[in-house]
């Protein structure tokens, strides 16, 4: 399909991703694929749809799929959970304003903080401010693009499970036009990649991968969404986390 071409082309997709993606985007209908190349007001848009395979095949580990685009143009970037339009983690009250914000992204990094043993729950039970505040954070990254540098360097492939997010569609409604890429796309990659991966789920994208039929070629870790505080609580994430040390500078 050379409009599939066109989409592989303008993402800047690793060599090792090529074949794989060119087989999953011929499930897509042509005219669904037209459109998106004809009307580029979607997000993340055609130069970054397919961001997440910019990094290589080999050496992936884990497949993390989240559900949709972030619904801001400086935020959303191919890659799921990636808020591009954060910068700074860390500020001289504890997490940055950006990251304090994006409730994710603050359970993600706090969750992280207690598995790597940086700190400890208080008296109350709560990870504060004031205590992230107080950290030596020198050793630590400073920055959301080299957390998830080290997320890529951990063996993440971080996609969205609907990558397109359009205005004029409702995400349920887009999902419909992805679900077969995304059986295809787990099919290959259960086939091609040479080791066993470890499926990420987190929320209620977990009901719809977990019962796709090529699911049963990987691990799988499921728990809820980081928008929930119980995920800081997990002790699978707990324990995947304290494992990758992603805060770490050196990885």
């Amino acid at each position: 399909m050379a409009d599939a071409s066109t989409l592989i082309d303008r993402s800047g997709v690793h060599d090792e991703w090529r074949d794989i993606l060119q087989s999953a985007l011929s499930e897509l209908k042509p005219d669904y694929v037209e459109s998106l190349l004809r009307d580029d007001s979607w997000l993340p848009g055609s130069d970054r749809l397919l961001a997440a395979f910019r990094r290589d095949r080999a050496a992936v580990r884990y497949l993390l799929i989240g559900e949709s685009p972030y619904p801001r143009a400086a935020s959303a970037n191919g890659i799921a959970f990636y808020d591009a339009a954060v910068g700074e983690l860390w500020s001289d009250k504890g997490l940055s304003k950006a990251v304090n914000r994006a409730t994710s992204l603050r359970n993600i990094v706090k969750t992280a903080l207690l598995a790597e043993g940086h700190l400890q729950r208080d008296a109350d039970g709560k990870i504060t401010q004031d205590a992230i505040a107080r950290l030596d954070k020198r050793p630590l990254i400073q920055t959301l693009p080299e957390l998830f540098d080290n997320l890529e360097r951990a063996g993440f492939l971080m996609l969205n499970a609907t990558p397109v997010l359009h205005p004029q569609r409702k995400p349920a409604v887009e999902a419909r036009y992805w679900t077969d890429f995304l059986e295809q796309l787990l099919t290959l990659i259960a086939q091609h990649c040479p080791h066993r991966i470890t499926l990420l789920l987190w929320g209620r994208i977990a009901g719809l991968v977990e019962a796709m039929p090529a699911s049963t070629g990987f691990d799988r870790i499921v728990c809820e969404h980081p928008y929930n505080i119980s995920f800081i609580d997990n002790p699978e994430m707990l324990r995947l986390f304290a494992q990758l040390r992603v805060l770490q500078k050196s990885v």
